[in-house]
């Protein structure tokens, strides 16, 4: 069959393009420190849509630098206390979605909720210099400082940790039967979620984005999803002066380095055929982890709709 990518015998050895920064761990242990000092301060409001058998929420918590995030947050009606819950992510500068995508888990007794990343399509804030939302160009979003702690990724993946906090402190939420899907960036930051969060019991990322920037480069897929990485060289570094310098900053937000941190029960979903986040790319994440993991390989399709995927998804959660 045709290959966008390594052969699959290669993928499942493939260790990435970089290495770790040297002090990557303590950046993130630091990172995390940050998070966790941060008063969440959580409001929950009644949403105008509601059903019988499930609470709907508008619900709003702050993230580090003060940013107001907003996530859905349905709960079942009748389920015992406590009870499972799941988080989802959504996809590079979309949101949270619509309700009814949510009710499947509120009908089975969990809790749910979906967060919008900050400044993108959404309601949560980016405070990074304005209000409102700035929707592209967050991969790259502080990259002329050359600071780890100002790049946007740090803290919308600081973000999820908060949202699973949240979550997690509720009362009728079981704080150890929580889990995490989404696809694309939803799938990074299920990846970052449950990096950052080893709580987090199942996690089922689809073809995950942020992972392995060297490689997109090298392949030559700074298109798409990744295009804001050329589209920087071409205004901020034509010639390349500081390529190695923006690539090491790009490596503190690169979750093959976190991945080893998850503890979670994992199954990820990958189209052997994705040009947009390659299976490389992919792989070098997962072939990093030491929890318990297993790959579902989709071999004729791309970075799109995966059948029985989110059905499978559904039913890993119900083992919570």
């Amino acid at each position: 069959m045709p290959i966008v990518d390594m052969p699959l015998e290669e993928l499942r050895r493939y260790p990435g393009r970089t290495s770790a920064p040297a002090d990557f761990d303590t950046f993130w242990d630091k990172s995390l420190r940050e998070q966790a000092a941060v008063d969440p301060q959580v409001e929950l409001r009644e949403a105008k849509f509601q059903t019988p058998f499930a609470q709907c929420f508008d619900l709003y918590f702050t993230g580090v630098k003060g940013a107001r995030i907003y996530a859905k947050y349905v709960r079942p009606v009748n389920a015992a206390a406590p009870h499972p819950a799941v988080l989802k992510f959504h996809g590079y500068t979309g949101d949270c979605g619509d309700w009814n995508e949510l009710l499947p888990y509120a009908a089975a007794g969990m809790s749910i909720a979906a967060m919008d990343c900050r400044g993108q399509g959404g309601r949560s804030e980016d405070v990074g210099g304005v209000r409102g939302n700035t929707h592209h160009g967050h991969i790259i979003r502080g990259l002329a400082e050359m600071d780890p702690e100002k790049l946007l990724f740090r803290d919308i993946f600081l973000d999820s940790a908060q949202l699973a906090r949240v979550v997690m402190g509720s009362d009728e939420v079981d704080a150890d039967r929580v889990g995490a899907f989404g696809g694309s960036q939803g799938g990074a930051l299920t990846l970052a979620c449950a990096s950052l969060v080893p709580q987090i019991r199942i996690a089922a990322p689809m073809y995950p984005f942020l992972c392995d920037y060297r490689r997109v480069w090298d392949m030559d897929l700074d298109v798409d999803a990744y295009a804001e990485l050329k589209e920087y060289f071409r205004h901020f570094d034509p010639r390349h002066e500081q390529e190695q310098a923006i690539f090491g900053m790009l490596d503190y937000i690169d979750l093959q380095f976190l991945a080893s941190r998850i503890r979670a029960q994992l199954t990820m979903f990958t189209g052997l055929m994705d040009n947009i986040c390659p299976p490389s790319t992919q792989f070098a994440a997962y072939n990093k982890m030491v929890c318990k993991k297993n790959v579902v390989l989709y071999p004729d399709f791309g970075h799109e709709w995966l059948p029985d995927a989110l059905d499978m998804t559904y039913q890993l959660m119900l083992a919570l």
